[in-house]
């Protein structure tokens, strides 16, 4: 009798053994199936705050350097802040001489913002940062060193998130009043931006339709709206100050003219650890640097 409980005893226990390697296998594959699914939804948030497709590129360079015109109409009959839209509009035409206007998409941030301004105060540079409504709501100090420091504060929508900014085309004005009024609190003043930039370009992609009926109604309501010629991918994957030089080398194309999109969201370290290089690199190559203040 007593072999056959000490035999049942190790049957019990090696079935204890099985279940709990079965039960620790379980719960690693539901652990792992979460890792995946949690990144999965992370990627899909940061591919659709930072998307800029290169048939968006493509179309934003062509449209402006040949001096986009959409709903421009008589500029003779134009209120001061259709005047503005027709210059923006205009801009990669402005100047004969080199000019390079730097903006900053997605701030203001406290991780990188303030570093940036350091930077361009160290070489009395001024930029314009397209902010969102929702870090400004978080860092109204930080937008007002920005506006204090003489760089011009534009319009980059409220929420960054493709499926509510471009549900139509009355969201996409909705984002941009609802941001002007957070950029009006955290200032003090009556300020108007009247400069939008879609988030993700203002042409191509899945929401096309939507964004050319909202081209219409910025442009019908005096909104101008900027998109750029050259950019540094410090939000597509640069990981050294080398990368965004040579990645800003090979978009620039030697143009007059040239609007630089950057970022300062709270990841973007590469963003203001590259600024030096990038202003050494464009004083180099003769560029005179300007913000929105100086066509106004």
């Amino acid at each position: 009798m007593h072999q056959i409980e000490i035999v049942g005893m190790r049957k019990n226990r090696d079935l204890k053994i099985v279940f709990t390697i079965i039960v620790l296998a379980i719960i690693g594959i539901i652990i792992s199936i979460g890792v995946i699914l949690l990144n999965k939804t992370k990627l899909n948030q940061e591919n659709e705050l930072e998307e800029v497709s290169a048939e968006a590129i493509n179309i934003l360079v062509e449209q402006n350097v040949i001096s986009y015109t959409e709903n421009s109409g008589d500029t003779n009959n134009k209120n001061q802040n259709q005047e503005f839209v027709n210059t923006i509009s205009n801009i990669y035409n402005l100047n004969k001489t080199k000019t390079v206007y730097l903006t900053f998409d997605d701030g203001p941030t406290k991780e990188v913002t303030p570093y940036i301004l350091d930077t361009l105060n160290k070489y009395n540079v001024k930029a314009t940062f397209f902010v969102l409504g929702t870090r400004v709501v978080m860092n109204p100090d930080i937008l007002k060193r920005e506006y204090n420091e003489g760089h011009y504060i534009a319009n980059h929508g409220y929420s960054h998130k493709y499926s509510s900014i471009y549900k139509n085309a009355d969201s996409v004005l909705d984002e941009y009043n609802r941001t002007e009024n957070a950029i009006r609190n955290a200032l003090g003043t009556d300020y108007s931006s009247n400069l939008f930039r879609f988030p993700g370009g203002s042409h191509g992609g899945p929401y096309e339709k939507i964004k050319k009926e909202a081209r219409k109604k910025l442009t019908d309501n005096g909104i101008a709206f900027m998109d750029w010629s050259a950019l540094t991918y410090d939000a597509e994957g640069a990981k050294t100050p080398e990368d965004i030089v040579k990645n800003l080398k090979n978009t620039i194309n030697g143009w007059n003219n040239v609007v630089i999109l950057m970022h300062d969201a709270a990841d973007k370290k590469i963003t203001y650890e590259s600024l030096d290089d990038v202003i050494e690199y464009l004083q180099k190559e003769g560029y005179a640097f300007k913000n929105i203040y100086d066509i106004m």
